[in-house]
Parts: structure tokens; sequence; C-alpha cells
């Protein structure tokens, strides 16, 4: 239990408890004995990490840390990556074999009003049938991206009144209905087994992949430290990854052996044991502990499911001298992330859609395309990304620590030049009430009356500004801040070390800024360069260099979770997957139509140019995304409320 409480003693650490009994008070303890009669808590995390007392033997050392070595593989962390690559790879084990099931269901319908194919080849590799299938997949993107909108609405609901592990529950067996419902489709088939498709996609609004991705993130940003959230969330990103890539893979090849029936089935139970899993493994967090101190109680009705996008709104920030001011860093951050999922968030389907119809890919060679694809994107988003991201923390701390160590001899060098005006001022200086007489009352009269009035008084050695003076710093409950200063008025080494550990940490978050603007960069121009490709082998080299610029979605979920408060965490990765997911709704829609057009026309090459030119857009509105000013802090909405409305009380 120790490791649980000490997670919770101060508010610098920003992890909430894993346990409910992570308590230091009476009364606290009381209600942790009560959760943990009434709630499964991972008892084995504090059983594991004990120390070990004196009287233990060397059996019970040795027992001791084969625990611990269990115990670091089967952390928290782990877990949740862990659940997150079972739970991906029951998503996309259909993926491959519902694009195959449209384009064969749209190709019976097609002969139904026309005389059959003589000609040789597949019979289905028409154009009029590849513009149909690829109407009929954006309409099942877009219905999906649709329900899966109000999907994130009710898994953040679900996250605050049930806790992450049951609404984790709720988001991976209630799609395996759904699965269930596609199976009857597939046996109807034609253009009435289409319409079932895209019907139970409203299943979805209750659980679907849009709403376990902000769950699992959640939990992962609630168990390890704020400066780990950034690599924790790539490595989220990459298991995902790597759980679709199998599930490409296998599902691909179940279905070009067994039937396109067959990944369906076998998808249905993988969703039912991911449930099991998530039951089983996840660790409790109460739903209490995801809010702030100040933190409003959830409200019901439809406020509550407006709360996400709160985040959006202008921040309230205090700056040095006390005024409150926005701040549109999360509003630039949301909406550049979202062109750039629409540049490039088509890109997979696209690959498949135009191998499909330029080299007449067959299911085993998209399953290869998208699995090799998820494969290089996992790698680099498990083992690259967080390396990258630690580097260039360091280099931007690097540079931060050499500016402020410039600024810092700047001040002390101004200090000193002060002081020694100071020192040469003072021998002319009137020597109030001074009684000695010598050769240095002339220099010195004696003053016989102490003066009482300000105009009697010699002007302030510094220099005299006529505007209103800089105020104190107010603490708040996000940064509580103590200046000391020396008999110079400098402030002391100590306040100086801190205030430089401060900018560096800032600093180093504001590399997952940079790293996010460039990452989008590099991955429109790799998907423009799709255009170029007239091999089929030019596919899969385009498909393992765009995992490479696949590292925007964790860096915008870092950057937005160090650029809110604590009580507004979930709010915010619920924000940003929300933004995401419209985001892949939009570009379904209109690009999904857009390659339909191009593809009747003969130039659906030409939607990759309109995806790069898209993504370098997105890159550009990202430069208008900033942290908040360096000597300012982030308020909450009530403390920003009472700081203004204070100055009209004493007016």
């Amino acid at each position: 239990m120790a490791a649980a409480q000490a997670g919770t003693t101060g508010s610098s650490d920003e992890r909430t408890p894993l346990l409910s009994t992570a308590t230091t008070t009476t009364a606290s303890a009381a209600s942790s004995v009560t959760n943990a009669e009434t709630e499964p808590t991972d008892t084995i995390d504090s059983a594991l990490t004990r120390t070990p007392s004196k009287g233990d033997g060397d059996g019970t050392d040795a027992s001791l840390e084969s625990k611990s070595w269990w115990a670091s593989i089967w952390r928290p962390a782990n877990r949740v990556l862990l659940a997150s690559f079972v739970i991906s790879l029951s998503f996309a084990f259909t993926q491959v074999s519902i694009i195959y099931v449209f384009r064969v269901m749209e190709c019976d319908t097609y002969y139904q009003t026309h005389p059959p194919y003589t000609g040789s080849g597949d019979r289905c590799s028409l154009d009029a049938i590849l513009a149909s299938t690829s109407r009929q997949f954006a309409i099942l993107g877009a219905t999906t991206s649709f329900f899966g909108t109000w999907n994130l609405f009710v898994a953040g609901q679900q996250v605050k009144r049930w806790g992450p592990r049951a609404a984790l529950i709720l988001q991976t067996s209630v799609p395996a209905l759904r699965v269930l419902t596609q199976i009857i489709a597939i046996y109807i088939g034609g253009r009435v087994g289409v319409h079932i498709i895209h019907i139970t996609q409203a299943i979805t609004i209750f659980g679907g992949p849009a709403g376990y991705l902000l769950v699992v993130n959640t939990i992962g940003s609630e168990v390890v430290a704020p400066a780990e959230r950034t690599a924790l969330f790539g490595r989220l990103q990459g298991c995902v990854m790597l759980g679709g890539a199998i599930g490409f893979l296998l599902g691909g090849i179940v279905g070009e052996t067994f039937g396109i029936v067959r990944p369906f089935e076998t998808a249905f139970f993988l969703l039912l044991m991911a449930s099991v899993y998530a039951r089983s493994t996840m660790p409790y967090i109460s739903p209490d502990s995801l809010s702030g101190p100040i933190a409003q109680k959830p409200r019901g009705g439809l406020s509550s499911f407006t709360e996400p996008l709160k985040v959006l709104l202008p921040q309230k920030t205090r700056l040095s001298s006390g005024r409150i001011t926005n701040h549109y860093g999360v509003f630039f951050l949301c909406f550049g992330s979202f062109i750039g999922v629409v540049a490039t968030g088509y890109a997979p389907v696209l690959l498949q859609m135009y191998a499909t119809s330029r080299f007449e890919f067959n299911q085993a060679d998209n399953a290869w395309l998208l699995s090799s694809n998820s494969f290089v994107r996992a790698f680099f988003l498990i083992f690259l990304f967080p390396r990258i991201i630690d580097l260039g923390r360091k280099w931007f701390a690097r540079l931060s620590r050499k500016e402020y160590r410039a600024l810092r001899k700047g001040r002390r060098s101004s200090s000193l030049l002060s002081a020694g005006k100071k020192d040469n001022r003072r021998p002319s200086q009137p020597s109030y009430g001074a009684t000695d007489s010598g050769s240095g009352d002339a220099a010195n009269p004696e003053i016989t009356e102490i003066p009482t009035q300000p105009e009697q008084f010699d002007a302030p050695l510094t220099m005299q500004v006529e505007e209103e003076p800089i105020l104190v710093r107010v603490p708040t409950v996000e940064h509580h801040h103590h200046t000391e200063h020396n008999e110079d008025g400098v402030e002391s080494d100590e306040e100086e070390d801190a205030e430089a550990e401060a900018d560096e940490k800032k600093a180093a978050y504001a590399f997952d800024l940079f790293f996010l603007r460039w990452s989008l960069l590099v991955d429109g121009v790799i998907t423009a360069c799709a255009a170029l490709t007239t091999e089929g082998w030019h596919m899969y080299v385009i498909t393992v260099l765009l995992p490479f610029g696949s590292g925007t979605a964790p860096a915008a979920k870092g950057v937005i979770t160090s650029m809110c408060p604590q009580s507004q965490r979930t709010d915010a990765l619920n924000a940003i997957t929300l933004v995401e997911n419209i985001a892949r709704l939009f570009t379904l829609g209109v690009f999904g139509y857009l390659f339909s057009a191009l593809a009747d026309v003969g130039k659906p090459q030409l939607t990759f140019y309109c995806n790069g030119a898209l993504a370098i857009l997105g890159m550009l509105v990202l430069l208008f995304s900033h942290f908040p000013p360096r000597d300012s802090e982030l308020v909450e909405e009530e403390v920003a409320a009472a700081a203004v409305e204070a100055p009209q009380e004493s007016d």
C-alpha cells in the first residue's frame, strides 16, 4: 500500500490513486476499507513490492526477488499496453475482409442488372464496381465515424460515472453484438446485406474503437508520471498498430483460406475474450480521483456530454503582473490536429483501394500491405518514438539551460552595477539626526528636524516609473510559488535554481509540440509521393515509409494534457480524440467520394496530392499553437471568475 500512498501525497505528481485504499487520513482510511470490500483491487502490486524484513531467510529473499521481477513486468502500465494490443487485434480482424465483403456484394448487385461477365480475369475488376464499392465503403466509414463520435461522449460519461475499467468492459463487449449482426448480413448478401451492415453501425454508440481508445488512454495517463505520458501515449498507439497489423494479416489469411465469413466469427470470440481480460487485469481507478481538487461533480443531462467541448475554449492564464488573459494554444492545437487527420487519415484505406484498382491486389495482398504498414508503425511508436521524445526534450532543456544561464549572468551583472552606484552615493546623503561635530559637519550638516513628509525624502536610487507596481504573484491550485530575495533585492540561488528547473520542464514539453508540427509535414510529403508509384512493390515502399510520420496523434495527446490542468485531463483526452474522430468522419466522406469521382475519370492518384497539400496546411496552423508564457500559470475557471469579480467588488 505504500506505493499507492506515495503516489497521492502531493499535487506535483498529478497521479491519481490506482487503489481506493491509498489514503492518509482516518476518514479516508475508513472509506478505503469500504471500497476494498466492494471493488476488487490490485493488492498484488503492494504485496509484491513490500520491503523484506531482517528476519526473512534466504528462501524468502529469493521468493521476493522473483516476485519483484514479475511485478516489474506485470505493472499497470504494461497491462494497459497489452490490453490495447488485444483489443485492437480483435477490432482489426475484420477490417480487410469488410472491404472484400462490400466488393463481393456490390459485384453481385451489379450483375443482377447487367449481362454476365465474359472477359478474362476477375469479373469484379470493373471501374463501375470499384466506384460503387468505394461509395459504399465511404458510407460505412461515415456512419462508423458519426456513431463513433457519439461513442466518445458515451464512453466519457461511462468513465466519469463507473470508472475506466467498467467503461473498458462495455467498450469491448458491445461491439461483439455488432459483429454478430454483420455475420447475419454476410449470409444474406447483396444490397440488403450492405444496408444491414450500415444500419447496425448504430450499435457503435454504446461501444466501439473510438471509445475504447479513449478509455485506455485515460487509464494510461493515470498510471504513469506526467513526464512519461507522451512516451506512454506513443507506446499505446504502437501497441494498437501492432495489434492491428496482426489482425489485418491473420484476418486476411483466414478470410482467404476459410471464407469471408470466418474472420467475423473469430472477431466475435476475440472481443468476448478481450472483455474478460479487461475485467481481470485492469486496475480499479475511482471516478472521483479523475477530477481535480476544485472540480465540480459531473452534471446530468446534455450539459454533461458537452464537457469535453469546453476544453476547446480559450484558457485563462495569470501573467506575472497578475493580469488574467486568454490563451488559444489548445484551440489551435486541436484545429491543426483536425486538418492533419483529415489529410492523412484516409491514407491506409486509400492505399488499399488504389492498390486494388491499379495493381489488382487481392485480399491477401491487401492484408500484407496493411499489416506491413502497421508493423513498421508499431516498431516506430514503441521503440523509436519514446527515444526521440526523450532526446528531443533533453535538447530543448539544454538550450533553455544555456539561455537561463545567460539571463542569470545578466541579472547579477546589473545587480552588482546597481550596488556599486548605491555605495558611491552614500557619502553624499544627509545624515538625519547626526550629533557629531567636526570635519564631517561641513559635508553633512546636522538636521535637527526629522522629515515627516514624502517630499522631504530623497528620491529612490532606482529608476522611477510612473506605472502601476507589479503585483505579487498569487498562488493558485496549479502552482505555489514563493520568492526570496537577498539584501540587494536579487533572488536567492535556491529560487533561481527552482525557476531554472521549471523553465527546463516547460522547454522539454515544448519539444512535443515541435515534433508534432514536423511529423505532420513528413507524413503529408510521403503521402503525396504515393501518387508517383508505377509498380506494385512501390506500394509496399510507401507503406514502410509512412509510419515514420505517425507520431502526430500521441504527440498531440501529450501536448494537450500538458496544456490543461489536472481536473480537465480526461476531458482533454476526450476532446482531442473527438477532434480526430470527427476528422476521420470528414476525410472518409469527402476523400472517399473524391477518390470515387477521380476513379471514374481514371485519375485516382490525384487524391494523394490533395492529402499532401492539406497536411502542409495543418502544419502551418500548428505554428499558432504555443504553451502559455514562461512566467504565467493556468487558473481554473472558478479562480479566474473570482479574480475578475474581486476588483469590481472593491470599487
